[in-house]
């Protein structure tokens, strides 16, 4: 429980900046639409970005996230002929169930960063960073008690991260097009993009059933023989 209220205030932290973001947006109106929302999904990381430098304990806990975000970053560049076909999500997961929230935060929103620099920077990176980020943080926090323990919860989850990927990156494509979010327009991008969402689920399941075991048992053999993320 103590573990979950410190989380908590990261949420807290987190919801009071995107309100004042979306205060502004409104003020704004329709100028610097695209600024305000790259700086509320920017936002939307930091408090996690200090969570997790509050919370290192050694520097054998960076060097295993810094490895695990080299995994991501490498699987994302290996199938780069396979579009929407990707482990990085599942990766992020793994990290998250077996490290906690704000390992599981840092890989994801670590590996949008540095993988981009081959895939391409741009305003859709931070969203990227912050979805894949608050997948990773999301199976840390459920994990805490267990619960991607069972199987059909893992891959359901999994599944359902590769639904929330494609909607917010689907919340980019409509500002960035539209310079404004518009909620018809939005729903039609969802709609013409349901096909990739579905790659992205199945994805995310395929990968999930053939990595989480493997490297499942290496990380709670480093977790358990090290002392870390404890």
């Amino acid at each position: 429980m103590v573990v979950i209220k410190k989380y908590i205030k990261s949420l807290i932290a987190v919801a009071v900046l995107l309100g004042l973001s979306i205060i502004a947006s409104i003020y704004l109106q329709n100028e610097n639409y695209m600024l305000i929302s790259l700086l509320a999904a920017f936002i939307s990381c930091v408090p996690f970005f200090i969570s997790f430098e509050n919370n290192v304990q050694s520097s054998r806990e960076t060097v295993t996230i810094a490895v695990m975000i080299a995994l991501s970053v490498a699987g994302r560049f290996i199938f780069t002929l396979v579009p929407h076909f990707k482990p990085v999500t599942a990766l992020v997961i793994i990290t998250g169930m077996y490290f906690g929230p704000d390992a599981g935060f840092m890989t994801g929103s670590l590996t949008a960063l540095l993988s981009n620099m081959q895939h391409g920077q741009g305003p859709w990176t931070v969203f990227q960073m912050a979805v894949w980020g608050f997948i990773g943080f999301g199976a840390g926090i459920l994990n805490l008690k267990g619960l991607l323990k069972n199987r059909f919860v893992l891959i359901l989850y999994s599944a359902v991260a590769g639904v929330v990927y494609s909607l917010i990156m689907d919340i980019y494509t409509t500002i960035s097009t539209e310079s404004v979010f518009i909620v018809e327009k939005y729903l039609s991008y969802v709609l013409f993009s349901l096909p990739v969402m579905l790659e992205y689920i199945i994805s995310n399941i395929v990968f999930m059933l053939v990595l989480e075991k493997p490297i499942g048992k290496k990380l709670l053999r480093i977790k358990t023989k090290y002392g870390i993320f404890q």
